[in-house]
């Protein structure tokens, strides 16, 4: 299997969003976002499917070695063979494959936030930094587009822990801020047990509400001359919203289910942006 064939695989198995707005792009762009997705794909399967902290710190250890030989020209994985050769002309940096390390390592040494700040910090790292390359990848032009790449990361992010609440409390994490919960005098027990209350919905209410707002903060920062460019963000961003309005349709039920939209729906939205501009 070629390293373009192991990246195209990887992306297409993990049923993202991410992958049916890679769909309309050209081909030499398209190549490009599916190797980097098919990397942050792999650090983040390091975090969720090795159960063993030491194991899984070992591991991302190794993809950080990995990511400084892959820059000094001696990549040795397939997805960094497949990355390395779009690095130059997209403006993909170290730094940036390193940041979406770091997020992953957050994972395994804090499963609690204080505060939305330090929630924000992780989701930058994990979201906002992804952003930031798929834009460029996308084909940015104006230095602004930064800026609503990483406020439209910090919007997915925060609709992928509204939708995974339940999940991620099996896996011992939940990053809802601590001082939100008692804001919303919920207690971290009674999501582990996937007891439901007002409380709790009034708190994803208000998780739901900051992640629309980031949404609209988002599009508009959005320059004019980049929004054609950009359209496989905007693809993304009405798949995940409007999974975000499924989940308070249904009137916040995470913690027993994971809420989902079909491949057929998902096409048709990101299908709608392209040919209509429509979200």
């Amino acid at each position: 299997m070629s390293p373009e064939q192991y990246v195209q695989q990887k992306a297409a198995a993990s049923g993202s969003s991410f992958y049916y707005a890679f769909l309309f792009l050209p081909r030499e762009r398209r190549t490009a976002i599916t190797a980097f997705y098919a990397f942050c794909r792999e650090v983040d399967d390091v975090v969720d499917e090795v159960s063993e902290a030491s194991v899984a710190q070992a591991k991302l250890a190794w993809w950080q070695g990995e990511v400084a030989k892959a820059f000094a020209g001696q990549p040795s994985h397939p997805v960094m063979q497949a990355l390395m050769p779009h690095a130059a002309a997209y403006g993909i940096e170290q730094r940036h494959l390193l940041a979406v390390i770091e997020g992953c390592q957050m994972d395994l040494e804090q499963t609690r936030y204080l505060d939305f700040a330090g929630l924000a910090r992780y989701c930058h790292l994990v979201a906002g930094v992804v952003g930031e390359v798929a834009a460029r990848i996308f084909g940015q032009q104006d230095e602004r587009t930064t800026q609503y790449a990483h406020k439209l990361g910090l919007a997915f992010q925060l609709t992928n822990i509204i939708r995974d609440v339940g999940e991620d409390a099996m896996r011992g994490r939940i990053y809802l801020p601590i001082s939100e919960l008692q804001q919303f005098d919920v207690k971290a027990h009674e999501i582990t047990k996937r007891e439901y209350s007002e409380r709790f919905t009034a708190l994803m209410r208000f998780q739901a509400e900051r992640a629309h707002l980031f949404y609209d903060q988002a599009l508009a920062l959005l320059p004019d001359v980049d929004r054609r460019a950009q359209k496989p963000g905007l693809m993304m961003a009405s798949i995940y919203r409007t999974l975000l309005r499924e989940i308070e349709a249904d009137n916040f039920q995470v913690l027993h289910q994971r809420t989902s939209l079909t491949p057929l729906r998902k096409f048709w939205l990101a299908w709608k942006v392209q040919a209509l501009g429509m979200m």
